[in-house]
Formats: C-alpha cells, sequence, structure tokens
C-alpha cells in the first residue's frame, strides 16, 4: 500500500492491518458486544480453587507482551485492568487476527479464568473480537500520557491513558449524586433556570455574548442562576437547588476557569446559619461516603476535615493574620502598603478587602467559615441586626480556596434596588444591568430565606 500523504509511519502500518482485516473479511470496527463484565467484578469473583470459570470482558490494549506462541495483554476498561493469556493453541483459527492487535485496540476478550505462575489474575481467551482498530498509536508503550500540553489538548487520550484521571472523573460522578441525594433526602427539588439571560445579573462579573437569530438581540450566557432561584422562592417553591454550569468572560488559572459548575440552593425561612449547618453536613457527608478519612492530602497540604469546623468573624481573621483592627482604616492602609497594594485611590472597604485575601486566605487549610462580611461587600445581603456594618454572609475556605458562599438573603425590595443602584457604579466592564424585574418579584414579597452557592469543581479537587 503506497503511504498517504501527511500519513505518519506507526498510522500507515496500522492502516494497513485494517486493509488485511478486511481481505480476511473482519470488520475493523465492531458493533454490539454482549455479556462484558467489568474488570474489577471479574477480579471480585475469581477464585483460584474454581479456575475455569467464563469470564468474558472489552476494554483497550494498553499492554502487549508477544512471545511467540504465547501472547499477555492488559485489557483496560474504565474500572480497571485485568490479563488476557492469548495462546496460538487455544485461538489457532483466529492467530492472524491476534497478531495484528496492536496497543490501543479496542477488543472483546472470551475465555476461561486461571491465574499465571506469577499469580496474576489472567483470562485465558477462546475468542477474540475486533470492536475498533487504533489507527494512531497510544502516548508511549506504557500506554501512559505525561505531556501536559498534550493531556490538554487530547483529553480523550488522557482520560484512557492515565488511570487516575478516569478515576476522578469517576469520583466526581459520585459525589454529583450523592449531593442530589442529600438534598432530595431533605426535601429540595432540583430546578433548571435559563442559561441565556437578557441581563447579565447575580453577581459582578464580565460575561459571555451570544446573539439570537430569531429576536435580532445579544443575549449573555449567565453568570449565576440567582436571581431566577429566588423568583422561584417568590413563587413558593420553598426549597430549591440546581447544580449547572456558570460562565464568566474572565481569567484563567489553577482556581478560575470561565466556565465551571455549581451548586445553588435556596431554602425559605432560613438564615445563613441553616447555611452552614447545610455546608458543613453536606461536605462532611461526603468526605465520609468518598474519601479514606478525614485527612486527606491536598496538593503540599493536609487537609483535616474533622467536624466541627471552625467559624471565625471576618474581622477576628484580620485581627490575627494581618495585625490590623478592622476599625483602624489607618493601619489597613499601612498594612496594604507593606503588602505592595496600590491603596491610594481605593475606597475603605476595598482596601480592608485586598489586606484580608493577602493575609488571611492562604492561612485557611483546614475548613473554616468566614463569617460577618463588610456590608459593603454584599450588596444581596441582609445586614446583621447586632451591627448594620456587617453583613449576615459566609464563605465557607479549604486548602486556602474559596468553597463554598452564602447569605441571610435580603427581600426588602426598596434595599436591595438602592443596593443594585450602588453596586452598578463603576461597572461598565462588567456590563451589569439594574434587573427591574426582579426587583418587581420581590415587591411581590420574597420569603425570608437562606442561600447557598458551592463550586463543585473546587469542591472535588
Amino acid at each position: 500500500m503506497t503511504q498517504k500523504s501527511g500519513i505518519g509511519k506507526f498510522e500507515q502500518q496500522r492502516l494497513e492491518k485494517v486493509a488485511r482485516l478486511r481481505e480476511m473479511g473482519i470488520d475493523g470496527y465492531g458493533g454490539r458486544f454482549d455479556g462484558a463484565e467489568a474488570t474489577v467484578d471479574v477480579r471480585g469473583r475469581f477464585d483460584k480453587d474454581k479456575e475455569g470459570q467464563r469470564a468474558c470482558c472489552a476494554g483497550r490494549i494498553v499492554l502487549l507482551r508477544d512471545i511467540g506462541k504465547l501472547i499477555f495483554i492488559t485489557l483496560r476498561d474504565w474500572r480497571g485492568t485485568i490479563q488476557l493469556g492469548l495462546s496460538k493453541k487455544l485461538l489457532s483459527e483466529q492467530w492472524e487476527l491476534v497478531k495484528l492487535l496492536d496497543l490501543g485496540d479496542l477488543i472483546g476478550a472470551d475465555g476461561r479464568l486461571g491465574m499465571t505462575r506469577t499469580g496474576e489474575i489472567t483470562i485465558w481467551a477462546e475468542s477474540i473480537t475486533m470492536l475498533s482498530k487504533a489507527t494512531l498509536p497510544p502516548p508511549d508503550k506504557h500506554g501512559s500520557l505525561v505531556d501536559i500540553d498534550r493531556r490538554y489538548r487530547q483529553r480523550y487520550v488522557d482520560l484512557w491513558a492515565n488511570p487516575e484521571v478516569m478515576e476522578r472523573f469517576r469520583k466526581r460522578s459520585e459525589m454529583v449524586a450523592s449531593i442530589r441525594r442529600f438534598l432530595e433526602e431533605r426535601g429540595f427539588y432540583e430546578v433548571e433556570t435559563p442559561m441565556m439571560q437578557t441581563i447579565a445579573g447575580g453577581a459582578a462579573a464580565k460575561p459571555f455574548i451570544t446573539h439570537h437569530n430569531s429576536l435580532d438581540m445579544d443575549m449573555y450566557l449567565r453568570i449565576a442562576p440567582e436571581l431566577f432561584l429566588k423568583r422561584l422562592l417568590v413563587g413558593g417553591m420553598e426549597k430549591v437547588f440546581e447544580i449547572n454550569r456558570n460562565f464568566r468572560n474572565e481569567g484563567l488559572s489553577t482556581r478560575h476557569n470561565p466556565e465551571f459548575t455549581m451548586l445553588e440552593l435556596y431554602q425559605a425561612y432560613a438564615d445563613y446559619n441553616v447555611m452552614m449547618d447545610i455546608t458543613e453536613e453536606l461536605i462532611g457527608a461526603l468526605v465520609e461516603e468518598h474519601c479514606d478519612g478525614p485527612r486527606i492530602q491536598f496538593g503540599e497540604m493536609v487537609v483535616d476535615y474533622t467536624r466541627p469546623w471552625r467559624r471565625s468573624t471576618y474581622a477576628e481573621l484580620l485581627n490575627e493574620y494581618a495585625d490590623c483592627d478592622i476599625d483602624d482604616l489607618g493601619a489597613v492602609r499601612a498594612k496594604a502598603g507593606q503588602l505592595g497594594l496600590n491603596e491610594a485611590n481605593m475606597d475603605d472597604v476595598v482596601v480592608i478587602n485586598e489586606v484580608f485575601e493577602a493575609t488571611v486566605e492562604d492561612r485557611l487549610i483546614n475548613p473554616t467559615f468566614v463569617i460577618d462580611y463588610p456590608t459593603a461587600l454584599c450588596p444581596l445581603t441582609r445586614q446583621s441586626k447586632a451591627d448594620p456594618r456587617y453583613a449576615e454572609r459566609f464563605e465557607l475556605f479549604i486548602g486556602t480556596m474559596e468553597i463554598a458562599n452564602a447569605y441571610t438573603e435580603l427581600n426588602d425590595p426598596a434595599v436591595q434596588e438602592a443596593n443594585f443602584r450602588i453596586q452598578l457604579r463603576g461597572q461598565e466592564e462588567t456590563m451589569a444591568t439594574m434587573d427591574e424585574d426582579f426587583i418587581t418579584a420581590l415587591k411581590y414579597g420574597m420569603p425570608p430565606a437562606g442561600g447557598l452557592g458551592i463550586g463543585i469543581d473546587r469542591l472535588i479537587m
């Protein structure tokens, strides 16, 4: 076969094998394959005293050792691996097919269980089915992928080449299912709110813009579902949650992605203390169900999830880690100067928060509820009755990252409208607009409520 332009040597060799399979009457891209068990289940039921049990698996070849009349293959499915033993004696009629197998091919194997002299559980194959011939070779001879750039560009290869990535996907799916179960058991209803919105509301962030051709109008991918979920409270739904995507047209980092998954929930007649209890109970339950203990390695840190978790006010933590009294603005600005922050043209509350972020957040390794933020930072939050300078809001930090944010929701339409107008000042870049309809909804009466948002991606990290 003549080598085609733009095709590498290894791809060309594999294409020739596809052609040879076709000549043999074998479809290199087979269809339905019945009877396959997960490799982990086959391993689990193996009993060395009962060798010879039938077994059938399907997966990708990630290791292949050819020693003539015997070939050993490591077959990987999405839950694990198992060894296949392919002998010319058992597969004499299919041996030509066997010799055309390559790393990366997807095959089905049916045979009997046994154990090699080295103690490896093995399916001694009696028939092989070609399910999909890989015409591009895997990243390297061991089937792993270490090139960081390629891992990000070709996630589909990363997923099957690196088992820890597959495990992360599996664990994420199981944890999201657990979150849903936790909330449903407590009477919450799952809802879906619009992904395309006419107003970029619910958070101070720059939106992605799209265009609706039929209506001939620009729309925004949502930056938060908050205002729509609160409308449901107005409508009479007392416990609602949504797990869905948000989009923010902002920077990229290990902590920020332009599209991310959020859990957002609201409970009528509750407050931020109820939200704190729900948060600790929910995340604590996830740790108990999906982790090996309360102490979890995260990078170079060890996070201890043992309950109860620390609860400290914003002002207390600023005093503890920045050595500043929140009411001593001179000391706070001096600290900002020491930290190299350009605070000259900043409002007082902005300077305070910049100092807080620079001195406190990186110290919060174990789960810590930071409660009672300055009111000026929280336009959607009810003020504290004990001290109106502070809002009934908390953020939960774990491993130095903000994981959750919660409020006692503001339901006074006049105060909400005034806060919106203050928030809009200097927000030209975020394209923030007053949501007049939300103010109208509040005028019909929204019950007092607690609201909570948890970043699913950060939590599962």
